[in-house]
């Protein structure tokens, strides 16, 4: 009989392939190998990865139960770094249906978490997800302040992320200024689902 973490892998590579009912089922699969292991913690991380399949197919009302059932193991756990790592996951099951309002309010949260565990790498990649949103929204001054931040706090930026790194600098010697403190969006026009 497989263990937990070798279900875990043959699910994350079926995921991978965008095979989401297969990696459904190995993921089901690793979450009862690990309860029977006596890890709850890695059972609920399944139960994450679950939830990110339902995000693909569309099942978002899935996805949100999936998803907190996991938040609460966590919380019962006290691990705070993983249940904002769930509160982000939340953030984008919110982003998929185009609830940006949502969105936004759960990465606030989870930015929030890991700023106070000291988790800058999870900070500044939650805060791309946030500045997303700004720029969607059209809140482009507000964005560009959200990503410098971010990149602050991100070790290993991409080329993207370098050159638009190097463009609010631009920004900011020809125009002056730099980050002030991140505001909550206006309320959005995008409908909600």
């Amino acid at each position: 009989m497989a263990t937990g973490k070798e279900l875990q892998e043959q699910g994350i590579k079926l995921f991978t392939q965008r095979d989401y009912e297969a990696a459904a089922d190995i993921f089901k699969q690793a979450r009862a190998a690990y309860q029977a292991e006596g890890t709850p913690d890695l059972a609920a991380e399944m139960q994450v990865n679950l939830g990110l399949i339902d995000r693909a197919m569309g099942n978002y009302d899935e996805a949100v139960a999936a998803m907190d059932q996991a938040r609460a193991v966590f919380a019962g756990l006290h691990d705070r770094s993983r249940e904002a790592q769930v509160i982000g996951n939340l953030g984008g099951v919110y982003l998929a249906q185009n609830n940006t309002e949502q969105a936004f309010t759960l990465y606030r949260e989870a930015a929030d978490t890991f700023k106070e565990l000291g988790d800058e790498e999870k900070y500044g990649h939650t805060l791309l997800a946030m500045a997303e949103i700004q720029s969607k929204n059209g809140k482009f001054m507000q964005a560009l302040t959200t990503y410098e931040i971010a990149f602050d706090s991100i070790r290993d930026l991409n080329l993207r992320q370098k050159l638009l790194r190097n463009l609010i600098g631009i920004k900011n010697r020809v125009m002056g200024g730099g980050a002030p403190a991140l505001q909550e969006p206006e309320e959005s026009t995008v409908e909600k689902s």
